[in-house]
């Protein structure tokens, strides 16, 4: 996991690297052999408990087993070109005065097209910590579910069994796990005494300040962090329907409902884009609800939608996507994200609470959906989301009183949340 993981996430580093090395660009390579020399430098330049001689030689004689699919035996050439990265100076990174964006893309590792685009957006400083953020190692993060024990019990309980962790930075109820066994090993993990969640997500749900005894649509729930962690604040009472498209995702969510002892939840399988229908199944099954199923509109009390997006802000946790985003994924997510945002807001009671969120900061994914659908929609207004974050999470508080963590230097993943309310 480390090599693969490691290689994804250093990749522009370590072809900058290579290139000097080689007589051809290194795309023009076998893709195998492309991918052998990249976890060959990996080794070398960044796990220093491994040494070069031993990273060299399985290299070397793995790349030796794959003579028969490569046609010919590359490992000579393999082990040449391995041990001039360690007996050459490192070529020099890109200027940023000169090349600003290719710096920062092969200093740390993103995408070209990505580094330029925040560059323009926010200047070098701040692209520059974005990058930061991309390329690091996220940490272990809990979710310490209150409804069983306490934050200060369970490091307690952590403790006790040598297991280095301590609380989160941000989020009142979260915990960073330093080092210690898998975290389904952790003590308390089949009981439901914590959930695996990142800081940034865990400041979502209590921006819909949801009630007990309330009506709640989590309208694109699996795998259930945020479903699980609303009805903790809602007590486990009232009712909240958890809809996704996907029944194998739902299945996981169902899971965790059950590991967390949570009750309130009805998982259905439906587009957000379609709430009525998700209403009219929910009154097939004879769901219980905090009102009559069969009031058409108006029916919730609170609304959840955690739209799909980019993940740019979640991009450290998955390296691999870094190689498949692209500048026309923005507009078309937009076009999913106002259409999801169009549909849900009519099953919210007058007076509700609907909040918007994305694990993208991107304007496209963020403000500019949330802008235009309150100029079409004049009988919603905005509510700044501080009232209901902890005060270390108030520097993340925008202009518009949005949430977002763009950038952050607290080591938390990317979101984006706007809290709307339905004044008729």
């Amino acid at each position: 996991m480390e090599l693969v993981y490691g290689v994804l996430r250093r990749q522009e580093t370590l072809d900058w690297w290579l290139r000097p090395l080689l007589k051809k660009p290194l795309p023009h390579l076998p893709v195998v052999l492309q991918t052998l020399l990249r976890l060959g430098a990996y080794q070398l330049m960044y796990l220093d408990r491994v040494p070069q001689s031993a990273a060299v030689h399985d290299t070397v004689a793995l790349t030796k087993s794959y003579s028969k699919k490569l046609g010919r035996d590359w490992s000579g050439f393999v082990n040449a070109v391995l041990r001039n990265l360690i007996r050459l100076p490192e070529p020099s990174l890109p200027d940023p005065e000169a090349c600003p964006a290719q710096a920062l893309s092969i200093r740390h590792s993103v995408p070209l097209w990505l580094c330029q685009r925040w560059i323009d957006r926010m200047g070098f400083v701040q692209a520059e910590a974005a990058c930061q953020t991309t390329s690091c190692v996220p940490a272990v993060t809990l979710r310490v579910n209150k409804r069983r024990l306490t934050r200060d019990t369970f490091l307690d309980r952590l403790q006790r069994q040598g297991i280095s962790a301590h609380p989160a930075t941000i989020s009142p109820v979260g915990v960073v796990v330093e080092k210690g066994p898998l975290v389904t090993s952790l003590p308390g993990f089949q009981d439901g005494d914590f959930y695996i969640e990142d800081e940034a997500a865990q400041l979502i749900p209590p921006l819909l300040d949801p009630q007990p005894g309330g009506f709640v649509l989590d309208a694109c729930a699996a795998p259930g962090g945020k479903t699980t962690h609303l009805a903790e604040l809602m007590e486990d009472r009232g009712h909240i329907l958890a809809l996704d498209r996907q029944r194998t995702r739902l299945d996981l969510l169902q899971e965790n409902c059950h590991r967390l002892g949570i009750t309130i939840v009805t998982a259905i399988v439906g587009d957000a884009r379609k709430p009525l229908d998700a209403l009219r199944t929910l009154r097939i099954r004879g769901g219980r609800t905090s009102r009559p199923a069969t009031v058409p509109n108006g029916s919730f009390d609170r609304i959840l939608l955690d739209a799909p997006c980019s993940g740019l802000g979640v991009l450290r946790r998955h390296p691999e996507a870094k190689l498949n985003k692209h500048q026309a994924m923005f507009l078309r997510h937009q076009k999913l994200q106002q259409e999801l945002l169009g549909a849900v807001a009519t099953v919210l009671r007058p007076g509700g609470v609907l909040v918007y969120s994305t694990c993208s900061t991107e304007p496209e994914e963020t403000e500019d959906v949330v802008a235009h659908f309150c100029r079409v929609h004049s009988e919603w207004m905005r509510e700044s989301v501080a009232p209901w974050l902890p005060s270390t999470a108030l520097p993340f508080v925008t202009a518009h009183g949005a949430l977002s963590t763009m950038g952050n230097k607290c080591g938390i993943d990317g979101f984006y949340a706007a809290r709307l309310r339905k004044v008729s």
